[in-house]
């Protein structure tokens, strides 16, 4: 009893933790929700982000987005990306995002 009391109580503490970290360069990149935001943009691709949303049980839905989107920033930065909107709903801890380049000149 002891040993399931110590594994359910490791699982919650690590399903609290964020384990994805922005990069410096992902850092500029910006999250809108709304695609009306970038039309003046242009499209430079798609990235796709997958993170694990169960760990014995559901994590907070919040936290699985929010590291999705940390992953995108990160990814859309390598692509010379400054802007990234969501392109499909979370399913299973994955998710879609469109990225643009908004604010050409910051990224010379």
């Amino acid at each position: 009893m002891k040993k399931i009391l110590i594994a359910v109580c490791g699982c919650l503490v690590l399903s609290s933790c964020t384990w994805v970290k922005v990069t410096p360069n992902g850092e500029s990149v910006r999250l809108v929700q709304s695609a009306r935001a970038v039309e003046p943009c242009k499209r430079i691709g798609k990235v796709n982000t997958k993170v694990v949303s169960e760990v014995v049980f559901n994590r907070d839905p919040e936290k699985v987005a929010s590291e999705l989107a940390d992953l995108a920033r990160n990814e859309a930065a390598l692509m010379r990306g400054d802007t990234i909107v969501p392109a499909s709903e979370i399913i299973d801890g994955r998710r879609s995002f469109d990225v643009y380049q908004c604010f050409p000149a910051r990224m010379q």
